[in-house]
């Protein structure tokens, strides 16, 4: 789960990381009016979107007075900023964040993000602050320190201190450097984060250390322990089907084509997606409704992939160990009683009672295109997409 700039920063302000004067605004009245409240003779505006690079795309202003500030936030708000991260409809601005303006002397990166293949907290730095991290490795590798943290004991000052001393700051900022790199550890480790990234943390014209942006990423899974930040989801800058199927305790990632998919196994629907593709198709999602197909999970399944105008064909693909065939085709068929289903459906079975499961299926009546190999599943997928992109009448093509 993402959280917005100023939550993140609010967040880490309370690990000790320092953070600019700001405040949130829903209307250009109320950012006219939080400039004033912060005080100064400059602000920045800026857009609270799920993304980086949004000054790139127009979603940062720099104000000089208070009709600035109301010029800029009428501009923003309500408008779709579409960045190099964002899906190409971008995201719709609800928020803005109103700050004073830092003036900086020198800026840096600090990022701390989970290194799954040594199952460690990596701490990222980099003189290059302000530019993404991506283009930091491709364009100032040399630059880039990392540093592993041990699990069993935890991050330690004198670690902070080297990372302190290779990004070359004075030895006036380095004890408030160690306090602003062990606090955001600590969010990262106390908070079940995924990612704390501060881009860029600024060295200020008055010689100190302040974080003049943030972002943060959680643990989905770790949320039900976490309510002071699953209270911080913002459901308007998700994927609409994403926040519908974790709403409704499925896996679920939306992706661009037009044939569904519902699978037992998150590997099983990876390698159905690669089939598909392989087959000339493209898979409309990643759904992963688990070991426990019940009918229930299934009309979940079904409703969830259906409420998709793109999708024009589904594949339900299972491979029953701990579940049974049998009772994943009873699953199925009442799931249809329910369902309006008005696309093709292929349904391969394979596992635990798979022939009882196939006849279940056959004697349903229902217009059920079946498969029994997952490489058949697709190519009849796929010809049922094209089928329907033709008008054709797959449905009745069961076999």
């Amino acid at each position: 789960m993402d959280i917005h700039e100023y939550q993140a920063k609010a967040l880490l302000s309370t690990f000790g990381v320092p953070i600019p004067r700001g405040g949130l605004a829903y209307s250009p009245e109320q950012a006219a009016y939080r400039a004033r409240e912060i005080g100064g003779d400059s602000w920045v505006v800026k857009a609270q979107i799920h993304s980086g690079a949004r000054g790139k795309a127009g979603g940062i202003r720099f104000c000089q007075d208070e009709n600035e500030v109301w010029d800029a936030a009428d501009a923003l708000l309500g408008k779709r900023l579409v960045t190099q991260q964002t899906e190409p409809g971008g995201k719709v601005v609800y928020r803005l964040y109103v700050e004073a303006v830092t003036k900086v002397a020198r800026e840096f990166y600090l990022g701390f993000v989970l290194d799954r293949q040594t199952e460690r907290v990596m701490v990222v730095a980099s003189k290059a602050g302000g530019m993404e991290i991506e283009e930091i490795s491709r364009e100032r590798p040399e630059t880039i320190v990392r540093v592993s943290v041990e699990p069993a004991v935890g991050m330690q000052a004198f670690e902070a201190r080297e990372i302190a001393f290779a990004l070359g700051l004075e030895a006036g900022l380095v004890a408030q450097a160690v306090e602003t790199i062990l606090g955001c550890y600590r969010a990262f480790r106390d908070l079940d984060a995924t990612m704390v990234e501060i881009n860029p943390l600024a060295v200020t014209a008055e010689a100190g250390l302040i974080a003049l942006d943030a972002k943060m990423a959680f643990d989905d899974n770790a949320l039900f322990r976490r309510p002071e930040v699953s209270e911080l989801r913002d459901k308007s800058q998700e994927d609409h089907r994403e926040t519908r199927a974790m709403d409704r305790g499925l896996s679920y990632v939306g992706l661009d084509g037009s044939i569904g998919c519902i699978i037992n196994g998150a590997g099983l629907a990876m390698a159905t997606m690669d089939m598909i593709k392989h087959a000339g198709g493209e898979p409309a999602n990643f759904l992963d409704i688990g070991g426990g197909a019940t009918p229930e999970r299934v009309i979940k399944a079904f409703n969830l992939v259906l409420s998709d105008a793109q999708v024009q064909a589904i594949l339900v693909n299972i491979f029953a160990g701990i579940n049974r065939c049998d009772w994943v085709a009873q699953g199925i068929v009442q799931a249809l009683d329910k369902v309006d289903m008005v696309v093709p459906l292929v349904v391969r079975l394979a596992g635990t009672n798979v022939d009882e499961g196939r006849r279940i299926l056959e004697d349903s009546g229902r217009p059920i295109i079946a498969a029994t190999t997952l490489a058949e599943a697709a190519e009849q997928a796929v010809a049922a997409w094209r089928g329907a992109q033709a008008g054709g009448n797959v449905m009745g093509m069961a076999s």
